[in-house]
């Protein structure tokens, strides 16, 4: 079985081309503090009803140790989690947070050096309230995930690896990296304007 950890190595834009479009989340979804390092982990899903945050609150302490805690949000007008309930989660050495809403205390998750990519930033609490499943799939970013995909993650953006196939994707991006970097610049020069030059011909451009 793949050690979720062994996709650290492996750059979002890589797993990108090898899955597709569908396994990316949308832009808005991004570092909340400059120069968030690499995380990769297991997903811990999460869904919180419109204006609560309660199960996001309940997860910091039942995922396990390395998961990215991932979290589908019911609007973008209350604060998901705050300054404590995040250096909670990374004393308790949960990896990330990925939330497709929003936080509070962004100053405080920057010092602590606390991994967040999110929409943006409110100061309004949400509620207590409202009780969802944990672990269960959810959508996040406009992609579905399912508890244990791998979520890797930077300022490149965030690809969502399903359990399934983790395996031959980490085969295939390891081997994808290793023969780009043996790819010295002019060769990829060479080979990237003959590629273009016969698309362009074959299209009728004469330029």
């Amino acid at each position: 079985m793949t050690t979720p950890t062994r996709f650290q190595g492996i750059s979002p834009t890589t797993l990108a081309d090898l899955l597709g479009r569908e396994q990316v989340m949308d832009i808005g979804i991004r570092p909340l503090w400059p120069t968030v390092p690499r995380v990769a982990g297991p997903a811990f899903t999460v869904r919180c009803a419109p204006g609560d945050n309660l199960m996001l609150h309940a997860a910091i302490h039942r995922a396990e140790p390395g998961a990215v805690i991932v979290v589908e949000s019911g609007d973008l007008d209350y604060a998901l989690a705050g300054g404590n309930v995040c250096a909670v989660a990374q004393r308790r050495g949960i990896a990330a947070f990925v939330v497709d809403g929003l936080i509070r205390d962004l100053a405080e998750v920057r010092e602590t050096g606390f991994p967040v990519f999110a929409r943006g930033v409110i100061p309004i609490p949400g509620t207590k309230a409202a009780v969802e499943p944990l672990n269960v799939p959810v959508r996040c970013g406009g992609v579905t995930v399912n508890p244990r995909d791998i979520v890797v993650a930077d300022e490149e953006g965030i690809v969502v690896v399903p359990a399934t196939r983790q395996e031959q994707t980490l085969l295939d991006a390891q081997a994808k990296e290793a023969k780009e970097a043996a790819e010295s610049l002019n060769a990829w020069e060479a080979a990237h304007r003959a590629r273009i030059d016969k698309i362009l011909a074959e299209k009728g451009f004469t330029g």
